[in-house]
Protein backbone atom coordinates (compact mmCIF):
# COMPACT_ATOMS: atom_id res chain seq x y z
CA UNK A 1 0.00 0.00 0.00
CA UNK A 2 1.45 3.32 -1.07
CA UNK A 3 0.81 6.27 1.19
CA UNK A 4 0.04 9.54 -0.61
CA UNK A 5 1.57 12.70 0.91
CA UNK A 6 -0.95 14.93 2.60
CA UNK A 7 0.89 18.14 1.53
CA UNK A 8 2.23 19.37 -1.75
CA UNK A 9 5.67 18.19 -2.73
CA UNK A 10 8.07 21.11 -3.48
CA UNK A 11 11.36 21.18 -5.17
CA UNK A 12 14.31 22.68 -3.39
CA UNK A 13 14.17 25.75 -5.62
CA UNK A 14 10.46 26.18 -4.95
CA UNK A 15 10.97 25.84 -1.22
CA UNK A 16 13.80 28.39 -1.31
CA UNK A 17 11.61 30.76 -3.33
CA UNK A 18 8.80 30.43 -0.80
CA UNK A 19 11.15 31.19 2.07
CA UNK A 20 12.54 34.21 0.18
CA UNK A 21 9.00 35.51 -0.39
CA UNK A 22 8.20 35.22 3.30
CA UNK A 23 11.38 36.98 4.35
CA UNK A 24 11.12 39.73 1.73
CA UNK A 25 7.48 40.39 2.66
CA UNK A 26 8.46 41.10 6.27
CA UNK A 27 9.23 44.83 6.33
CA UNK A 28 11.09 44.62 9.63
CA UNK A 29 13.55 42.18 8.04
CA UNK A 30 14.27 44.45 5.08
CA UNK A 31 15.63 47.33 7.17
CA UNK A 32 17.06 46.18 10.46
CA UNK A 33 20.09 46.70 12.64
CA UNK A 34 21.81 43.74 14.29
CA UNK A 35 24.44 43.87 17.02
CA UNK A 36 27.01 41.13 17.42
CA UNK A 37 30.65 40.13 17.66
CA UNK A 38 32.67 40.38 14.47
CA UNK A 39 34.34 37.23 13.15
CA UNK A 40 36.34 36.49 10.01
CA UNK A 41 36.24 39.91 8.33
CA UNK A 42 37.69 39.57 4.83
CA UNK A 43 37.94 42.05 1.97
CA UNK A 44 37.80 40.28 -1.40
CA UNK A 45 39.75 41.45 -4.43
CA UNK A 46 36.39 42.33 -6.02
CA UNK A 47 35.90 44.94 -3.27
CA UNK A 48 33.14 43.03 -1.47
CA UNK A 49 33.55 42.29 2.24
CA UNK A 50 32.50 39.03 3.91
CA UNK A 51 32.21 38.45 7.65
CA UNK A 52 30.16 36.79 10.36
CA UNK A 53 28.58 38.27 13.47
CA UNK A 54 28.10 36.08 16.54
CA UNK A 55 25.45 36.01 19.22
CA UNK A 56 25.62 34.00 22.42
CA UNK A 57 24.39 30.84 20.70
CA UNK A 58 23.94 31.70 17.00
CA UNK A 59 25.73 33.30 14.15
CA UNK A 60 24.81 34.85 10.79
CA UNK A 61 26.83 35.45 7.65
CA UNK A 62 27.02 38.97 6.22
CA UNK A 63 28.14 40.54 2.96
CA UNK A 64 29.00 44.18 2.38
CA UNK A 65 29.08 44.99 -1.33
CA UNK A 66 31.82 47.16 -2.80
CA UNK A 67 29.49 50.17 -3.24
CA UNK A 68 28.95 50.26 0.53
CA UNK A 69 32.29 48.80 1.61
CA UNK A 70 34.18 51.82 0.28
CA UNK A 71 33.15 53.78 3.39
CA UNK A 72 34.51 51.18 5.82
CA UNK A 73 37.92 51.88 7.29
CA UNK A 74 40.51 49.16 7.92
CA UNK A 75 39.52 48.90 11.58
CA UNK A 76 37.46 45.62 11.92
CA UNK A 77 39.08 42.87 13.94
CA UNK A 78 37.80 39.57 15.26
CA UNK A 79 36.09 40.09 18.56
CA UNK A 80 34.99 43.67 17.90
CA UNK A 81 31.45 44.51 18.92
CA UNK A 82 29.72 45.89 15.80
CA UNK A 83 26.37 47.10 14.56
CA UNK A 84 25.29 45.88 11.12
CA UNK A 85 22.50 47.57 9.24
CA UNK A 86 20.94 45.99 6.17
CA UNK A 87 18.35 43.45 5.02
CA UNK A 88 17.83 39.70 5.33
CA UNK A 89 17.75 37.57 2.19
CA UNK A 90 18.28 33.96 1.16
CA UNK A 91 21.50 32.81 -0.47
CA UNK A 92 20.07 29.87 -2.42
CA UNK A 93 23.39 28.45 -3.53
CA UNK A 94 24.18 27.43 0.02
CA UNK A 95 20.62 27.23 1.26
CA UNK A 96 21.24 29.77 4.01
CA UNK A 97 20.10 33.22 4.92
CA UNK A 98 22.49 36.14 5.35
CA UNK A 99 22.54 39.86 5.99
CA UNK A 100 23.16 42.09 3.00
CA UNK A 101 24.72 44.95 4.93
CA UNK A 102 24.77 48.61 3.97
CA UNK A 103 26.51 49.94 7.08
CA UNK A 104 29.05 48.51 9.48
CA UNK A 105 29.60 50.49 12.70
CA UNK A 106 31.87 49.82 15.68
CA UNK A 107 30.34 49.64 19.14
CA UNK A 108 33.20 48.66 21.40
CA UNK A 109 35.35 51.47 22.79
CA UNK A 110 38.54 50.01 21.39
CA UNK A 111 37.08 49.46 17.94
CA UNK A 112 35.50 52.92 17.86
CA UNK A 113 38.74 54.52 18.93
CA UNK A 114 40.67 52.70 16.20
CA UNK A 115 38.04 53.56 13.62
CA UNK A 116 38.05 57.21 14.58
CA UNK A 117 41.84 57.37 14.60
CA UNK A 118 42.16 55.71 11.20
CA UNK A 119 39.43 57.88 9.68
CA UNK A 120 40.98 61.01 11.15
CA UNK A 121 44.38 60.12 9.70
CA UNK A 122 42.92 59.49 6.26
CA UNK A 123 40.83 62.66 6.22
CA UNK A 124 43.78 64.65 7.53
CA UNK A 125 45.88 63.47 4.59
CA UNK A 126 43.05 64.57 2.29
CA UNK A 127 43.15 68.05 3.86
CA UNK A 128 39.63 68.08 5.33
CA UNK A 129 40.92 69.47 8.63
CA UNK A 130 43.37 71.96 7.12
CA UNK A 131 43.09 75.28 8.98
CA UNK A 132 43.66 77.15 5.73
CA UNK A 133 40.26 75.94 4.55
CA UNK A 134 38.43 77.42 7.54
CA UNK A 135 36.03 80.19 6.58
CA UNK A 136 35.21 83.11 8.90
CA UNK A 137 31.71 83.25 10.31
CA UNK A 138 29.67 86.21 9.04
CA UNK A 139 29.62 89.06 11.54
CA UNK A 140 25.95 89.85 10.94
CA UNK A 141 24.19 86.70 9.64
CA UNK A 142 20.94 87.31 7.77
CA UNK A 143 19.72 83.73 7.33
CA UNK A 144 20.86 80.81 9.50
CA UNK A 145 19.98 77.14 8.98
CA UNK A 146 19.87 74.99 12.14
CA UNK A 147 20.29 71.24 11.65
CA UNK A 148 19.01 69.57 14.82
CA UNK A 149 16.18 67.60 16.32
CA UNK A 150 13.01 69.73 16.22
CA UNK A 151 11.99 68.43 19.66
CA UNK A 152 15.39 68.77 21.35
CA UNK A 153 16.48 71.34 23.91
CA UNK A 154 19.29 72.46 21.59
CA UNK A 155 16.83 74.11 19.20
CA UNK A 156 15.11 75.95 22.03
CA UNK A 157 18.47 77.23 23.27
CA UNK A 158 19.36 78.53 19.81
CA UNK A 159 15.96 80.20 19.34
CA UNK A 160 16.13 81.84 22.78
CA UNK A 161 19.65 83.17 22.36
CA UNK A 162 19.06 84.41 18.79
CA UNK A 163 15.87 86.26 19.81
CA UNK A 164 17.67 87.91 22.73
CA UNK A 165 20.95 88.75 21.03
CA UNK A 166 20.15 89.30 17.35
CA UNK A 167 16.45 89.08 16.44
CA UNK A 168 17.13 90.42 12.94
CA UNK A 169 18.48 87.01 11.86
CA UNK A 170 16.11 84.56 10.17
CA UNK A 171 16.25 81.00 11.52
CA UNK A 172 15.47 78.04 9.28
CA UNK A 173 15.10 74.74 11.12
CA UNK A 174 16.20 71.71 9.11
CA UNK A 175 14.93 68.74 11.16
CA UNK A 176 17.10 65.64 11.54
CA UNK A 177 17.76 62.82 13.97
CA UNK A 178 20.83 63.47 16.08
CA UNK A 179 21.52 59.89 17.21
CA UNK A 180 20.70 56.37 16.13
CA UNK A 181 21.45 54.20 13.15
CA UNK A 182 19.76 56.44 10.58
CA UNK A 183 20.95 59.73 12.08
CA UNK A 184 24.01 60.00 9.83
CA UNK A 185 21.95 59.62 6.64
CA UNK A 186 19.45 62.21 7.83
CA UNK A 187 22.17 64.71 8.71
CA UNK A 188 23.77 64.28 5.29
CA UNK A 189 20.36 64.80 3.69
CA UNK A 190 19.81 67.92 5.79
CA UNK A 191 23.08 69.39 4.54
CA UNK A 192 21.99 68.73 0.96
CA UNK A 193 18.75 70.59 1.69
CA UNK A 194 20.74 73.55 3.02
CA UNK A 195 22.52 73.79 -0.33
CA UNK A 196 19.19 74.73 -1.91
CA UNK A 197 18.45 77.63 0.47
CA UNK A 198 19.06 80.97 -1.23
CA UNK A 199 21.13 83.68 0.50
CA UNK A 200 22.04 81.38 3.37
CA UNK A 201 24.65 82.90 5.70
CA UNK A 202 25.76 79.81 7.63
CA UNK A 203 24.71 76.42 8.99
CA UNK A 204 24.54 75.39 12.65
CA UNK A 205 24.83 71.68 13.49
CA UNK A 206 23.76 71.35 17.14
CA UNK A 207 22.52 68.78 19.62
CA UNK A 208 22.14 68.70 23.37
CA UNK A 209 24.23 66.88 25.93
CA UNK A 210 24.46 63.12 26.26
CA UNK A 211 26.90 60.27 26.55
CA UNK A 212 29.93 59.96 24.32
CA UNK A 213 28.22 57.14 22.42
CA UNK A 214 25.45 59.55 21.43
CA UNK A 215 28.02 61.60 19.54
CA UNK A 216 29.32 58.71 17.43
CA UNK A 217 27.11 59.90 14.58
CA UNK A 218 29.31 62.96 14.20
CA UNK A 219 32.39 60.77 13.66
CA UNK A 220 30.72 59.23 10.62
CA UNK A 221 32.72 59.83 7.45
CA UNK A 222 29.73 60.91 5.35
CA UNK A 223 28.67 63.41 8.01
CA UNK A 224 32.20 64.80 8.22
CA UNK A 225 32.39 65.19 4.44
CA UNK A 226 28.96 66.85 4.37
CA UNK A 227 30.15 69.38 6.96
CA UNK A 228 33.32 70.17 4.98
CA UNK A 229 31.60 70.36 1.58
CA UNK A 230 28.85 72.73 2.71
CA UNK A 231 28.96 75.87 0.49
CA UNK A 232 28.54 78.22 3.49
CA UNK A 233 30.40 78.31 6.83
CA UNK A 234 29.42 75.64 9.37
CA UNK A 235 29.58 75.83 13.17
CA UNK A 236 28.98 72.87 15.45
CA UNK A 237 27.70 72.77 19.01
CA UNK A 238 27.57 69.11 20.02
CA UNK A 239 26.81 68.10 23.61
CA UNK A 240 28.96 68.74 26.63
CA UNK A 241 31.93 66.58 25.72
CA UNK A 242 35.45 67.84 26.20
CA UNK A 243 36.90 65.86 23.28
CA UNK A 244 35.95 67.00 19.80
CA UNK A 245 34.20 64.92 17.18
CA UNK A 246 35.51 64.71 13.64
CA UNK A 247 32.61 66.95 12.57
CA UNK A 248 33.91 69.60 15.01
CA UNK A 249 37.33 69.33 13.39
CA UNK A 250 35.88 69.64 9.87
CA UNK A 251 33.60 72.58 10.71
CA UNK A 252 34.71 76.17 10.23
CA UNK A 253 34.07 76.82 13.92
CA UNK A 254 32.95 74.75 16.91
CA UNK A 255 31.60 75.25 20.40
CA UNK A 256 31.16 72.78 23.27
CA UNK A 257 27.40 73.43 23.55
CA UNK A 258 24.52 74.65 21.34
CA UNK A 259 24.29 77.77 23.51
CA UNK A 260 27.98 78.47 23.00
CA UNK A 261 27.58 78.06 19.25
CA UNK A 262 24.59 80.43 19.24
CA UNK A 263 26.54 83.04 21.19
CA UNK A 264 29.35 82.86 18.62
CA UNK A 265 26.94 83.14 15.69
CA UNK A 266 24.61 85.90 16.89
CA UNK A 267 26.14 89.24 17.93
CA UNK A 268 24.71 90.83 21.07
CA UNK A 269 22.49 93.70 20.00
CA UNK A 270 23.12 95.50 23.30
CA UNK A 271 26.85 95.33 22.77
CA UNK A 272 26.31 96.52 19.21
CA UNK A 273 24.30 99.49 20.44
CA UNK A 274 27.01 100.43 22.93
CA UNK A 275 29.63 99.94 20.25
CA UNK A 276 27.70 102.16 17.84
CA UNK A 277 27.31 104.84 20.51
CA UNK A 278 31.01 104.72 21.27
CA UNK A 279 31.86 104.85 17.59
CA UNK A 280 29.46 107.78 17.14
CA UNK A 281 31.08 109.72 19.96
CA UNK A 282 34.54 108.93 18.71
CA UNK A 283 33.52 109.84 15.19
CA UNK A 284 32.04 113.16 16.36
CA UNK A 285 35.22 114.05 18.26
CA UNK A 286 37.44 113.04 15.37
CA UNK A 287 35.31 114.90 12.84
CA UNK A 288 35.22 118.02 15.01
CA UNK A 289 38.98 117.91 15.40
CA UNK A 290 39.36 117.26 11.70
CA UNK A 291 37.07 120.19 10.86
CA UNK A 292 38.99 122.51 13.18
CA UNK A 293 42.30 121.44 11.67
CA UNK A 294 40.85 121.85 8.21
CA UNK A 295 39.60 125.38 8.98
CA UNK A 296 43.01 126.30 10.41
CA UNK A 297 44.71 124.78 7.37
CA UNK A 298 42.37 126.66 5.04
CA UNK A 299 43.10 129.97 6.80
CA UNK A 300 46.82 129.30 6.61
CA UNK A 301 46.55 128.31 2.97
CA UNK A 302 44.47 131.43 2.28
CA UNK A 303 47.14 133.61 3.85
CA UNK A 304 49.91 131.91 1.92
CA UNK A 305 47.86 132.09 -1.25
CA UNK A 306 47.16 135.80 -0.76
CA UNK A 307 50.82 136.47 -0.11
CA UNK A 308 51.86 134.38 -3.10
CA UNK A 309 49.33 136.08 -5.36
CA UNK A 310 50.57 139.52 -4.32
CA UNK A 311 54.22 138.47 -4.52
CA UNK A 312 54.21 136.41 -7.66
CA UNK A 313 51.22 137.82 -9.59
CA UNK A 314 50.16 141.29 -8.52
CA UNK A 315 53.61 142.81 -7.95
CA UNK A 316 55.09 141.52 -11.23
CA UNK A 317 51.92 142.59 -13.02
CA UNK A 318 52.11 146.07 -11.47
CA UNK A 319 55.78 146.39 -12.42
CA UNK A 320 54.98 145.22 -15.91
CA UNK A 321 52.13 147.73 -16.20
CA UNK A 322 54.34 150.57 -14.96
CA UNK A 323 57.04 149.57 -17.41
CA UNK A 324 54.56 149.34 -20.27
CA UNK A 325 52.97 152.64 -19.26
CA UNK A 326 56.37 154.36 -19.26
CA UNK A 327 57.17 152.93 -22.68
CA UNK A 328 53.77 153.98 -24.00
CA UNK A 329 54.16 157.53 -22.64
CA UNK A 330 57.67 157.80 -24.08
CA UNK A 331 56.45 156.49 -27.40
CA UNK A 332 53.49 158.91 -27.42
CA UNK A 333 55.76 161.88 -26.59
CA UNK A 334 58.17 160.88 -29.33
CA UNK A 335 55.36 160.59 -31.82
CA UNK A 336 53.88 163.93 -30.67
CA UNK A 337 57.26 165.63 -31.22
CA UNK A 338 57.50 164.12 -34.66
CA UNK A 339 53.95 165.28 -35.41
CA UNK A 340 54.77 168.81 -34.20
CA UNK A 341 57.76 168.93 -36.52
CA UNK A 342 55.71 167.67 -39.44
CA UNK A 343 52.93 170.12 -38.58
CA UNK A 344 55.33 173.06 -38.41
CA UNK A 345 56.85 172.06 -41.74
CA UNK A 346 53.40 171.71 -43.30
CA UNK A 347 52.30 175.06 -41.82
CA UNK A 348 55.39 176.73 -43.29
CA UNK A 349 54.70 175.17 -46.67
CA UNK A 350 51.07 176.21 -46.49
CA UNK A 351 52.08 179.71 -45.46
CA UNK A 352 54.40 179.98 -48.40
CA UNK A 353 51.72 178.72 -50.78
CA UNK A 354 48.89 180.81 -49.29
CA UNK A 355 47.20 183.39 -51.62
CA UNK A 356 47.22 185.82 -48.73
CA UNK A 357 50.99 185.69 -48.72
CA UNK A 358 50.96 186.49 -52.42
CA UNK A 359 48.48 189.33 -51.89
CA UNK A 360 50.76 190.84 -49.27
CA UNK A 361 53.29 191.30 -52.05
CA UNK A 362 50.93 193.66 -54.01
CA UNK A 363 49.01 191.15 -56.05
CA UNK A 364 45.15 190.98 -56.29
CA UNK A 365 42.57 188.31 -57.11
CA UNK A 366 39.69 189.05 -59.47
CA UNK A 367 36.39 187.22 -59.01
CA UNK A 368 32.97 187.37 -60.51
CA UNK A 369 30.05 188.38 -58.34
CA UNK A 370 29.30 184.67 -57.74
CA UNK A 371 32.80 184.21 -56.29
CA UNK A 372 34.39 182.28 -59.16
CA UNK A 373 37.96 183.26 -59.92
CA UNK A 374 38.76 185.08 -63.18
CA UNK A 375 41.83 183.38 -64.58
CA UNK A 376 42.21 185.10 -67.95
CA UNK A 377 40.88 188.23 -69.69
CA UNK A 378 39.23 186.25 -72.44
CA UNK A 379 36.58 185.19 -69.96
CA UNK A 380 35.61 188.84 -69.20
CA UNK A 381 33.61 191.24 -71.36
CA UNK A 382 33.14 194.97 -71.20
CA UNK A 383 30.71 196.25 -68.60
CA UNK A 384 31.09 193.02 -66.58
CA UNK A 385 30.95 193.59 -62.85
CA UNK A 386 33.96 192.18 -61.09
CA UNK A 387 35.33 192.05 -57.51
CA UNK A 388 39.01 192.68 -56.79
CA UNK A 389 40.39 191.06 -53.62
CA UNK A 390 43.44 192.77 -52.23
CA UNK A 391 45.53 192.15 -49.08
CA UNK A 392 43.40 194.35 -46.88
CA UNK A 393 39.95 194.30 -48.55
CA UNK A 394 37.80 193.90 -51.66
CA UNK A 395 36.90 196.40 -54.45
CA UNK A 396 33.94 196.34 -56.84
CA UNK A 397 34.64 197.47 -60.42
CA UNK A 398 33.17 197.42 -63.90
CA UNK A 399 35.24 196.47 -66.94
CA UNK A 400 35.66 199.39 -69.37
CA UNK A 401 38.04 197.80 -71.79
CA UNK A 402 39.50 194.33 -72.38
CA UNK A 403 43.06 194.18 -73.68
CA UNK A 404 44.34 190.73 -74.33
CA UNK A 405 48.05 189.99 -74.55
CA UNK A 406 50.26 186.94 -74.63
CA UNK A 407 50.15 184.96 -71.35
CA UNK A 408 53.03 185.38 -68.90
CA UNK A 409 55.37 182.43 -68.46
CA UNK A 410 56.38 181.03 -65.03
CA UNK A 411 54.69 181.06 -61.65
CA UNK A 412 53.51 184.22 -60.00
Amino acid sequence: MILQPQNKVLTVDEMTGRIREVICSAADLQDLSVRGELLGFKRHTSGHCYFTILGKETRVSCILFRSNASSVIQWPKDGDDVLVRGRIDIYGVRGSYQIYATTLLPLGEGAKARAKEELMDRLTREGLFDLRHKRPLPVFPDKVAVITSPTGAALQDVIKISSMRYPAAELIVVPSLMQGVTAADEIVHSFSMCCGIRDLSLVMLVRGGGSRDDLDTFDNEQVVRAVRSCPVPVITGLGHQIDNTLSDMAADASAPTPSGAAERVFPDIRELQQFIKGISRSLYVRLSSKIDRTISDVDEIKKRLTSDIIRFCCNPASDFIDNVRGKICSNINYRLREAEVRLATAAGNMQNASPLNILSKGYAICRRPDGTMIRDVSSVSEDDLIRIQMRDGTLSARVDDVMQSAPLKGNV
